[in-house]
């Protein structure tokens, strides 16, 4: 069976995260969806490693189950802000532990640095090569991944705080990354075009702050292998047994193209570099968005795809498919007795999305929500873009998408003219 798994989460101990953010509910929402490996979470929290060592056990194979046989693997996230090369960084970094004796040799490590009990996704003021390096000492099982590596303000390249290349934010400790998470606002084919990541695996995953189908598993890796600790470190280091990703539209994701949440600007890259990233309306500077911040860096055209290419599929939560069709709020009861009623036939979300035929679901539901359901899984859908924060919308009314004159349909995109602000 693939395994569908979400790797970058994090615990009720985070901030702003849901307060019930439990193991139990992971588990009932990651079954719901059809996720079928989470990672934990924030193992450094005091508070929520008591919870893990109580609710999960180690199989044997350092893949941690709950009673009913979950599976999790432990995971965190910590935030690395420092200066370097005349700057200041703000790196996010995952890291996957393979048992409960290296966490705490971590949690160890950490406290030499600052502390660990005020929220899940720590700050440290370490370099990325010196923490690599640290934990490498601890374990060469601790395997790190630049989290969101696209953000502007926490990811490896980011605009605001980020670098140029890999190597100038780990130096000699480059030889030991060996995946990137895309993040929500970039996908594969943005990634493609720059040839210095060819040799990376690309992963995705939530990084969720609630348990909500809407939220778990909206960005997963698909893996093809015999499940344990040590095969998900070859997946990563050799591609060998990653099949690829399941990924939000980038478009939907808060800082796909530049722009200022303040005047309601949103701008394409081509439009923001034309006017030096400038706010049109105010004269501050814009927020550059991954599109733009991809487009300095791209050594490729648009549409590049490399030989060592995997496959990946764009998809919209299905509880916003039936939010945009009924024309209701994602998380309201209308919306939830049809998300069930769907998949209380048909086991799960994922199936729902990847698999069920048009037919089969027109038995179960509407017309117009299977043909939403079909079209999201041929990628045929609009998305509205996210900017500054701001999460991208889809846009179910194309009258609407007119009126906004904004389409993004199939990497074709017209956004608005600089005349647009100049009122």
């Amino acid at each position: 069976m693939e395994i569908i798994a979400d790797l970058h989460i994090h615990g009720r101990f985070s901030r702003a995260t849901s307060k019930q953010l439990t193991i139990e509910n992971l588990e009932k929402y990651a079954r719901i969806k059809g996720v079928n490996l989470m990672g934990t979470g924030d193992f450094t929290h005091p508070e929520w490693i008591k919870e893990l060592k109580q609710a999960l056990a180690d199989d044997g194979t350092g893949i941690f189950r709950t009673k009913s046989g979950y599976p999790f693997v432990l995971q965190t996230e910590l935030s690395l802000i420092y200066t370097d090369l005349g700057r200041g960084r703000k790196v996010h970094n995952i890291v996957l532990a393979p048992d409960f004796d290296v966490v705490s040799q971590i949690t160890e490590y950490l406290l030499t640095k600052g502390r660990i009990d005020y929220d899940g996704r720590p700050i440290f003021k370490i370099p990325c090569h010196e923490f690599v390096e640290s934990l490498r000492k601890i374990s060469d099982k601790i395997e790190v991944i630049p989290a969101h590596c696209w953000t502007p303000h926490f990811g490896l390249f980011g605009s605001e705080s980020g670098y140029d290349k890999i190597e100038d934010a780990f130096k000699d400790q480059t030889k030991h990354i060996h995946a990137l998470e895309t993040g929500l606002s970039s996908d594969p084919p943005m990634n493609w075009r720059i040839s210095a990541l060819d040799k990376y695996a690309l992963v995705s995953n939530s990084d969720l702050h609630s348990f909500w189908p809407w939220r778990l598993g909206r960005e997963a890796t698909l893996l093809d292998i015999k499940l344990s600790y040590d095969n998900i470190l070859k997946a990563l280091k050799t591609k060998e047994g990653l099949n690829g990703t399941l990924e939000f539209w980038p478009h939907e994701g808060k800082y796909h193209f530049s722009g200022h949440r303040a005047c309601n600007v949103c701008l394409s890259p081509k439009e923001s570099i034309k006017v030096k990233d400038i706010c049109p309306v105010c004269g501050r500077t814009l927020t550059v968005g991954v599109a733009e911040r991809v487009e300095e860096l791209a050594d490729r055209p648009e549409g590049f795809k490399p030989e060592c290419a995997k496959p990946f599929k764009n998809l919209i939560p299905l509880s916003e498919l039936i939010a945009g069709m009924i024309k209701s709020s994602v998380a309201t009861k209308k919306v939830w007795i049809e998300y069930n009623k769907l998949v209380k036939v048909f086991k799960n979300e994922m199936n729902i999305l990847l698999n069920v035929d048009e037919v089969e679901l027109k038995k179960v539901t509407s017309e117009k929500i299977a043909e939403i359901i079909i079209k999201n899984r041929k990628q045929e859908l609009i998305v509205k873009p996210g900017y500054d924060g701001v999460y991208g919308e889809p846009v179910f009314d194309k009258n609407e998408m007119k009126k906004e004159k904004v389409l993004i349909t199939k990497g074709n995109i017209q956004q608005k003219s600089i005349s647009d602000f100049s009122q």
